[in-house]
């Protein structure tokens, strides 16, 4: 497509009010028909193309005025490294959601009152853990096999909608930390970053864990919101139990509700500009946010007595912070507008946060990319991405791997960062039915750790991933 007359395109914004990622007012043009982020909506549904099948016996046109919502939504991936990783490798990973709404003004009369349930049925293997051995996961429904519950929320609007309050079972990266054009990409941290995952107990309340919180949103206007959610700190509760426990294993079902962990408070500011119909810029988002963990943390290189946890003499004990907490910033803009179009151009994302505590393995995190749909006249709802995701080791981090080299005598790599580069395809076979084909390029699995399947102590391989995705919405 030609670029030429984008500045004449200005004034061509996207319908106010129509929904993006993370709930907030959409201006990316190039937020994709489906996504498996969890901060993701999807657009339309296969039901129109299913003919007869389309709805049995007519439940959903019979329950629909009823006030009760529901919807299905089917992801496989088929995955591989044909080259770097621990081992070359390839899997097959699927996921099924279904999603439940229930609208309690139609139900009860009970205005601006919903309440939300969504559950999982994960199954197959997942390629970061068995076989590339990387922090920035390959694949955003990669999990341990479970049927689990994943939100269960009451929500309340008051003030004409100004004002919402939810309560129940949440998950911060449905909301928090979100840009709407990365949630075309296939590998986790284009969701919530490693920043947050990599840093908090068990992962954090992020998928596929949830735990119990309650969340308040005010938007004075259509243009900028402020939200802030109060979560347990530690949905599995395997931090408790040592640094190799498997939070997904402790919480298999997704209905442990813990609530007597340190907390987690996450709040952020989110402002989308050039939103009006007269506005002589092209629309985006800025995002501003951070958090603060109240729990204890093990120091990742001294000991109880103040002494290198790598030092012979040491006692073996972790030194415990206090504390773990990060910034982070969000750009979503988009770039360029199809003439005539509502949601076909080019869009941008940068994101980056920081943190500085001494309880965090990932200090610096950042990740950009661009996205198109509709780049082909024939292929108007096809989306195609380019990204890029870097996660920094720490310096306490780095900084212990050099004390064990120095107190062992043994060469070994030192920790240094991570990258990912994204090249994806989301072609739309019909309305709710997405193939998408993905390539990722790994730099430095594991942050440059040694492969634990080669005796020589040589770094994991950077990875070449090939994959491709499938996605039905219903």
């Amino acid at each position: 497509m030609s670029l030429p007359g984008a500045v004449a395109q200005a004034q061509q914004l996207l319908p106010n009010g129509l929904e993006g990622a993370g709930n907030h007012l959409r201006t990316s043009v190039a937020q994709p028909e489906s996504t498996s982020q969890a901060s993701g909506g999807y657009v339309r549904s296969v039901e129109p193309s299913l003919g007869p099948l389309a709805d049995p016996f007519g439940l959903r046109a019979f329950l629909k005025p009823q006030g009760i919502e529901y919807s299905l939504t089917y992801i496989v991936d088929v995955l591989g490294n044909p080259t770097g990783g621990v081992r070359r490798g390839a899997i097959v990973e699927d996921r099924l959601n279904l999603r439940l709404n229930l609208d309690l003004e139609k139900i009860a009369g009970w205005e601006g009152a919903t309440i939300h349930a969504n559950a999982y049925f994960i199954h197959g293997t997942g390629l970061s853990r068995y076989y590339v051995d990387n922090l920035l996961t390959t694949s955003s429904i990669e999990a341990l096999p479970a049927s689990r519950l994943y939100v269960l929320w009451f929500d309340q609007t008051l003030f004409d909608g100004k004002l919402a309050i939810r309560a129940g079972q949440l998950a911060v990266d449905t909301e928090f930390f979100v840009s709407q054009t990365a949630t075309l990409f296939m590998n986790t941290t284009f969701g919530f970053p490693a920043l947050g995952f990599l840093n908090l107990p068990g992962g954090g309340p992020i998928y596929p864990l949830a735990s119990p919180a309650i969340r308040a949103r005010y938007k004075p206007n259509d243009n900028l919101t402020f939200q802030v959610g109060l979560y347990d700190g530690d949905p599995g509760g395997a931090s408790r139990l040592g640094p190799d426990a498997e939070p997904q294993r402790f919480n298999r079902t997704g209905t442990n509700f813990r609530t007597n962990d340190p907390a987690l408070v996450v709040a952020e500011v989110v402002y989308a500009y050039n939103t009006d119909k007269d506005a002589s810029g092209l629309p985006g988002t800025v995002t501003l946010g951070g958090w603060q963990h109240f729990g204890r943390f093990d120091d990742l290189r001294i000991d109880s007595a103040g002494q290198s946890l790598a030092d012979p003499l040491s006692t073996g004990v972790p030194r415990q912070v206090r504390g773990n907490a990060g910034i982070f910033g969000v750009l979503d803009q988009t770039l360029y507008r199809e003439p005539g179009k509502d949601d076909e151009g080019l869009s941008a994302f940068v994101r980056g946060g920081y943190s500085p505590t001494r309880s965090s393995l990932v200090d610096i995190y950042v990740d950009a990319g661009l996205a198109y749909k509709g780049l082909f006249d024939s292929r108007e709802d096809d989306t195609l991405g380019l990204s890029v995701g870097h996660a920094r080791i720490s310096r306490d981090a780095r900084q212990a791997d050099r004390d064990q080299i120095f107190y062992t005598g043994m060469a070994m790599p030192v920790r240094s960062a991570e990258t990912v580069y994204e090249v994806t395809y989301q072609a739309v076979v019909v309305p709710g039915f997405t193939v998408q084909p993905d390539f990722q390029y790994i730099v430095h699995p594991g942050a440059g750790i040694a492969n634990p399947q080669d005796g020589t102590g040589q770094r994991i391989k950077n990875a070449a991933v090939l994959g491709i995705r499938a996605a039905v919405q219903y």
